[in-house]
């Protein structure tokens, strides 16, 4: 069994579309885009929970920045020409 599985998994990591670090950034974004897109319905789902909505939004607040980073930092690679 463990053959079959290594046989499986032998070729896999040997074809990159972009660098290790770029690949790492875009997955990040991927995440964290899905998180805000979260954020909004935990808003929604603690309204008349005013310190819960308030922790929520101040996470999306958060978040909001982190994204903004990260798509400068994709930004510079693209304009490096790293994709």
């Amino acid at each position: 069994m463990a053959l079959t599985a290594e046989k499986e998994m032998k070729d896999i990591g040997k074809s990159a579309g972009c660098t290790d670090h770029d690949h790492d950034l875009i997955h990040e974004l991927s995440k964290r885009l899905d998180g805000l897109w979260r954020y909004d319905q935990y808003i929604s789902n603690s309204k008349g929970h005013p310190k819960i909505e308030s922790f929520w939004r101040k996470i999306k607040g958060q978040e909001e920045g982190n994204v903004e980073m990260l798509k400068e930092l994709i930004g510079d690679e693209v304009k490096k020409g790293c994709f």
